[in-house]
């Protein structure tokens, strides 16, 4: 009796997709707030004596890299993802939704009301761009852990059906919030003041915690049809420390983990540059700047689920991460390359990144539970979005020491400010090869599937 019942929550349409439109909405504004800072690199680099913060490049790169902080130095994300399979996916989203909202207000007080500059204090960074860090890092804990939480919903509720290409408009409508993000934050920031988007995002993650608290009351129901008053549908069995050793032991688990790990960290981090690579490179007005990184996650929101229904219909799974890999090499070396510096040859570019970051989510996510069941499904995730943040953290670093200490090419006048002027060929050379490694762990991928039998290229919808 109750596994029809759990058949029959499965089989209403109207449940999973009601359940997938309220978690993707929470997910949304955790996004937003993730982008928020990013368009701002060269208005936070305003010197103090001209009204600006003063934040160099390294501080800029410093604050994406407390990204990490927590999720990656003190195990945030392996713990949340074990505590997901433990107490599920209601309390966990609750919690999580709760750090994304307080690591957001310390964000904007660091910004809004500690003095800029002053005496280095930690790590060479001083009071305010630390108090910054320790929010971003903050928010990370909960933004990634809702991340995995959110994951696990749609791998439990779309199993059998069109779970690619609920996972493929997930990612979509979180790219809005990027989207949003990108294209608002600037005109924000120069019309208001530069804490304004950071404003903005708290108001936006309160009311996506109270969507997520609606969908607690919709999964506690259904829950209640199936007769169980767990948030789990574990395949009839409980979840075990012990049986980490099967994501352990599993090398296709490992070679999508490092597949995400290198491609994400060709496209995350790029895009916390890629304002300021549009002024520096591409002579866009720095208010309008991110409008064209913000063609990315919009190309996502429309290409994404159409490569995830395709992969749900027809399978090819790892095919569409070799594509989407090798476009990614493309795109960057045609940003590296001195030619054609006219802004619609970069939306272009664009254009095409936005189609290689739809290929490969479209296709990596939903090709997880086919390679590890789905009881330890949170546990697997949290390890791959904890290997993903190591990228997401240290490569914005990197990049930020880079334009530091070898891309100043001089400075120049904008709006009355004196600013610096950055070359980013080696910024996007050092993208490229991230992509040429992605390319390989997919190929590798392919193999392995043809050899192991994982079925990635085979379709996702049973008959």
């Amino acid at each position: 009796m109750t596994t029809q019942l759990k058949q029959t929550l499965r089989d209403s349409r109207v449940a999973r997709w009601t359940a997938l439109i309220i978690v993707s909405f929470t997910m949304m504004w955790g996004y937003f707030l993730t982008d928020a800072m990013s368009p701002l690199m060269d208005m936070l680099g305003i010197s103090i004596e001209q009204g600006g913060m003063g934040w160099s490049a390294s501080d800029f790169g410093n604050f994406n890299w407390a990204y990490m902080w927590f999720n990656v130095f003190f195990f945030a994300l392996l713990f949340g993802g074990i505590i997901l399979d433990k107490i599920g996916v209601r309390l966990t989203g609750i919690a999580t939704c709760l750090f994304m909202v307080a690591g957001a207000g310390i964000k904007y007080y660091a910004i809004e009301y500690i003095q800029p500059g002053g005496e280095v204090i930690f790590l060479g960074l001083n009071k305010q761009v630390l108090v910054a860090c320790i929010g971003y890092a903050l928010f990370a804990v909960g933004t990634e852990n809702c991340g995995i939480t959110v994951t696990k919903v749609i791998a439990r509720w779309f199993r059998g059906y069109e779970t690619a290409l609920a996972m493929g408009i997930q990612v979509a409508v979180a790219r809005l919030g990027t989207a949003l993000a990108l294209a608002v934050s600037p005109i924000l920031a120069k019309n208001f003041e530069v804490s304004t988007p950071l404003l903005m995002a708290w108001v936006l993650l309160v009311i996506g915690l109270i969507a997520y608290l609606v969908f607690c009351v919709m999964d506690n129901r259904l829950d209640k049809q199936e007769g169980a008053f767990v948030a789990d549908d574990a395949d009839d069995e409980t979840f075990k420390i012990g049986d980490l050793t099967i994501i352990l032991k599993s090398k296709g688990f490992w070679l999508i983990a490092l597949l995400c790990l290198c491609f994400y960290s060709a496209v995350f981090p790029f895009l916390k540059y890629a304002t300021s690579l549009m002024i520096n490179k591409y002579n866009v007005d720095p208010t309008l700047a991110g409008l064209l990184p913000s063609i990315l996650p919009f190309g996502n929101l429309l290409m994404t689920p159409i490569f995830g229904g395709i992969y749900d219909k027809y399978g090819k799974g790892a095919t569409i991460m070799v594509i989407g890999s090798v476009l990614l090499i493309i795109v960057h070396l045609l940003f590296a390359m001195p030619l054609l510096n006219y802004w619609w040859f970069a939306a272009l570019i664009m254009v095409l990144l936005g189609v290689a970051f739809s290929l490969v989510p479209s296709a990596m996510w939903p090709s997880v539970p086919k390679i590890i069941p789905l009881r330890l499904l949170g546990s697997a995730y949290a390890l791959i979005f904890w290997v993903q943040n190591i990228g997401l953290g240290s490569v914005p670093l990197l990049i930020g020491n880079v334009l530091s200490d070898y891309c100043i090419v001089g400075k120049v006048v904008r709006d009355g400010n004196e600013v610096i002027q950055y070359d980013y060929t080696i910024p996007m050379l050092i993208f490229a090869v991230f992509g040429v490694i992605a390319l390989g762990l997919a190929l590798w991928l392919k193999y392995e599937d043809g050899k192991k039998g994982y079925g990635l290229e085979k379709p996702n919808i049973t008959k």
